[in-house]
């Protein structure tokens, strides 16, 4: 049988409950879909889900029964320590079974250890830019608004989280970059591009898409901002470019999403400004976006954000900055602005608010394409990658035999 028409054995190792939000859903959603390309899925997870897709079986790490390690209680860093150790110890009874090992940040380091050793190949994922980077560019955003991060923040600086990921990055065979904007912030820390591995992330068609019908030319300019109020995101860039643009003037801006401490103070003239609606969290963000020309998103750094890809698929025409990690193409479907490039962000609002058959153009161009960019078509994307990764490691024990 030929290695093309040998099913892949996926083992998926995530130290958390698959399915809930962010990272949750992101995993769930890739095991969902590896699965639907035809891999046989095995995951490792801290907690099991209360379903699960077809053809995947979910072995929990820090639960047995009804009894479950609180993350709370023992500490993210030492619940996903204790979750690591249990994978890799279980590993080693797994030979000749697993073809491929698909790791999580902070949760691996040991994984990888015993991986390499028993010759499985693994890969890594990036859902956000090099660590390191990631750190230095909210910390000098947040020093220049004069903003500080909640200590507990997943962004706040933390020495131990960054030697942990470091050692783990040295270890994985490949890094999984959703964008390649990820893919540089390692390529400029001196990785390999052999050691870097381009996928991406999706979103539910059946949960987002565009509302029936040609969208009123005639009425005013609707922009819409959905994700984690903080620096790095970039709201304070697209508020101030919104009150410099014309469509300020009878459009509407709507922010969803939570603050963090001090930075809705930091933003308050530019959150009065009559044509702003804070809406803070909401459950509708899919009807948001349906009502909606632009989504805005003009972060510091990004891995991929999920919700450009729903806004897309809603049919939203993305305005971003080129560290969002969003799959488009400036001036074909979306338009991308420099990070902090103030100026023409101002000059992309306007231009979208005053030439609409352009709007309109760059939407349907969006809205062409969006099955590229589904679930469906990242787990293809990803069982693909699994599979080179796989050949190239049976060529490479076959020359050194």
């Amino acid at each position: 049988m030929d290695l093309e028409d040998k099913p892949v054995r996926v083992l998926y190792s995530f130290a958390l409950k698959l399915g809930g939000g962010r990272i949750n859903t992101t995993a769930w959603e890739q095991v969902k879909g590896i699965a639907a390309a035809g891999a046989s899925v095995l995951v490792f997870s801290g907690v099991a889900p209360g379903r699960l897709p077809q053809g995947v079986t979910v072995r929990p790490t820090l639960a047995r029964g009804k009894l479950r390690i609180s993350y709370k209680l023992v500490g993210r860093l030492r619940a996903y320590a204790w979750h690591d150790y249990v994978v890799s110890r279980r590993l080693e009874r797994m030979t000749g079974q697993i073809d491929v090992i698909h790791c999580w940040p902070i949760g691996s380091r040991r994984t990888l250890e015993t991986a390499a050793r028993l010759g499985i190949p693994t890969v890594y994922e990036r859902p956000n830019a090099h660590t390191a980077f990631a750190y230095d560019a909210v910390q000098q955003e947040c020093r220049r608004l004069g903003v500080s991060m909640p200590e507990q923040h997943e962004h706040a600086y933390n020495r131990s989280i960054l030697r942990i990921e470091n050692e783990e990055y040295r270890r994985a065979d490949r890094l999984l970059c959703p964008s390649d904007f990820v893919a540089k912030t390692f390529l400029d820390r001196g990785f390999s591009p052999n050691n870097l591995a381009r996928h991406h992330y999706g979103f539910d068609e059946n949960i987002y898409y565009p509302a029936e019908g040609e969208r009123d030319a005639s009425k005013s300019l609707t922009m819409l901002f959905v994700g984690g109020c903080a620096p790095r995101k970039g709201l304070h860039f697209a508020l101030e470019a919104w009150r410099n643009s014309s469509a300020s003037k009878h459009g509407t801006f709507t922010v969803v999403g939570g603050f963090v401490p001090g930075y809705a103070e930091k933003l308050s003239d530019l959150l009065r400004d009559p044509s702003v609606r804070v809406l803070g969290h909401r459950t509708d963000v899919p009807a948001l976006m349906r009502a909606s020309d632009v989504l805005i998103l003009p972060s510091i750094e990004e891995g991929s954000a999920l919700v450009t890809y729903e806004a897309r698929g809603s049919g939203c025409v993305l305005l971003v900055s080129d560290a969002s990690g969003a799959v488009c193409k400036d001036m074909e479907n979306a338009l991308v602005h420099r990070v902090g490039d103030i100026a023409t962000l101002t000059e992309h609002i306007t231009l979208l608010d005053q030439n609409r058959p352009l709007l309109k153009k760059l939407r349907a161009a969006s809205l062409s394409t969006v099955k590229e960019i589904s679930w469906t078509a990242a787990g293809a994307t990803l069982f693909e990658v699994y599979r080179k990764l796989i050949s190239e490691t049976s060529k490479s024990a076959r020359n050194m035999s």
